[in-house]
């Protein structure tokens, strides 16, 4: 099973080591939650590679006969005239539907504990189906009421995104869906000793894992969150996406500057209410959590951070050395600046595609922090312009996801794209710069040294993410760097 399990990994898009062989797989936990065809076990994988062990989490579904609909999650079968298919039970609906099950029971089986909010009502009649939006961890849709992410690659504790969305929902945010409930794993599981207790903030949301974890000094490890459905809610990446096709597709006179506001699917004004739904939920996580201030000390430690990260990611991703000179110095800039108005805590990798425009407005999602940083880094506080800054990487992002086949262009016609990425880009940076400041956040303009350092560390970040997971998209924070860090 382990040695199909390996072979599998590396083809999904939640593994985390693509760029490195996979030297064993082991199972560090294994419960079954439905016996029968389909079987459902719930599996904790301990995964070496080099000398690293990541913890994956996987729903493994078993079946004498598997139909031509669940082949996407096919694992393989093992040995013997009677040997059952493996596959993954995340995309089965009548297998996943035991998650909902146990989580409206409050069940616990084994080391699972499935938790149901309170007041939360839950139908345990429906199917579930996964999401097509691409992200680093596995969200099955049931029907039109809720959401659950199971996530893939573990880190002990409780996962910020938990965390965060029962204190603002406590807070009565208007900007983060509802919390239907979560599944963890007991503190003395496979993943125990790690993780640092929760903020005091978050307690009150969930008295019951607080007292149940406090004499172990440890917190459960969190494996899934149920939440509101955004029935209504439009992903953020697609509309930023399709605004850009349609201002590429525009005709324009020869000798016209582009202007993407003249364009049919102009996005500007949706970006603008994005930065304002970014800015009250700020003020709502400062509210929850706290602030503290940063002394010049602590700001020369972050910027000895971003160097770090540089050096890092330079020494594996070669293509990054034209731009190291021009990033390292705008880390030093930050550095220099002293001390800095409070940290709080910050959603940690905001982007299009962690937002919804809905019915009622802009929402939030995923705040559990970038894929790739350690828990403690997740949970770190910051400036609330790095989320800021996270965003404008993002708008990069979707003026450019469509020139991936540019090369297939005249220079001239490729350069014209470029102009008009930029353009788009530029109109929509500065559209979510005046609604977060206008709605009340630290105006990005007045603070661009600040600015200018979060969004290069987090093209940093985006260049190692992108060459271990998705080589293909390299050239997107590489084409921007050419201009930010000029």
């Amino acid at each position: 099973m382990t040695e199909l399990i390996a072979g599998w990994l590396p083809r999904q898009r939640w593994f985390a080591g693509k760029d490195r062989a996979i030297g064993e797989v082991s199972v560090a936990a294994a419960t079954e939650l439905r016996s029968g065809d389909p079987a459902v076990h719930h599996l904790v994988l301990a995964v070496r590679q080099d000398e690293e062990v990541d913890h994956y989490q996987v729903l493994l579904g078993m079946r004498g006969h598997l139909p031509e609909r669940l082949r996407t999650g096919e694992i393989g079968r093992l040995p013997g005239p009677d040997g059952p298919w493996l596959y993954d039970a995340a995309h089965d609906p009548e297998a996943s539907r035991v998650l909902l099950e146990h989580i409206a029971a409050d069940a616990v089986v084994g080391p699972l504990r499935f938790r149901r909010a309170p007041g939360a009502t839950i139908d345990t009649g429906l199917e579930g189906l996964v999401g097509t939006a691409e992200q680093s961890n596995t969200s099955v849709v049931y029907g039109d009421q809720s959401i659950c992410k199971l996530f893939r690659r573990l880190s002990p504790g409780v996962n910020p995104d938990l965390e965060v969305n029962l204190a603002l929902s406590a807070a009565g945010s208007e900007h983060v869906p509802a919390v239907h409930g979560w599944i963890e794993l007991d503190p003395a599981g496979p993943l125990s000793g790690g993780g640092s207790r929760a903020p005091a903030a978050a307690a009150s949301s969930a008295e019951e894992w607080a007292e149940e974890g406090a004499e172990e000094g440890a917190e459960p490890t969190t494996l899934a969150l149920l939440s509101e459905f955004l029935r209504t809610g439009t992903d953020g990446w697609q509309l930023a996406v399709t605004s850009v096709r349609d201002w590429f597709a525009r005709t324009l006179p020869a000798g016209v500057t582009p202007d993407p506001g003249t364009a049919g699917g102009d996005f500007a004004a949706e970006s603008e209410r994005l930065g304002a739904a970014t800015a009250a939920v700020h003020r709502d996580l400062a509210s929850a959590f706290g602030e503290v201030p940063q002394t010049a000390a602590a700001v020369r430690a972050a910027a000895g951070d971003m160097h770090r990260q540089l050096a890092e990611v330079r020494r594996d991703v070669p293509d990054l050395a034209p731009f190291s000179a021009a990033i390292g110095a705008a880390f030093d800039d930050l550095a220099a600046l002293g001390a800095l108005p409070p940290f709080q805590r910050v959603h940690g990798d905001l982007h299009l595609g962690q937002a919804m425009r809905t019915d009622g407005g802009w929402v939030l999602l995923d705040f559990e922090g970038e894929p790739a940083r350690s828990p403690g880094e997740r949970r770190a506080l910051s400036h609330p312009l790095r989320d800021v800054a996270g965003m404008l990487r993002s708008f990069e992002y979707a003026a450019r996801f469509l020139l991936a086949d540019a090369e297939s262009l005249s220079p001239e016609g490729a350069r014209e794209l470029e102009l008009r990425a930029h353009s788009w880009a530029k109109r929509n940076r500065t559209a979510f710069c005046r609604g977060y400041a206008e709605a009340g956040g630290a105006d990005p303009v007045a603070h661009s040294a600040i600015v200018k350092a979060f969004e290069l560390d987090k093209a940093v970040y985006e260049v190692r993410y992108e060459a271990r997971n998705r080589p293909s998209w390299l050239h997107v924070p590489l084409r921007s760097l050419a201009h930010l860090a000029a």
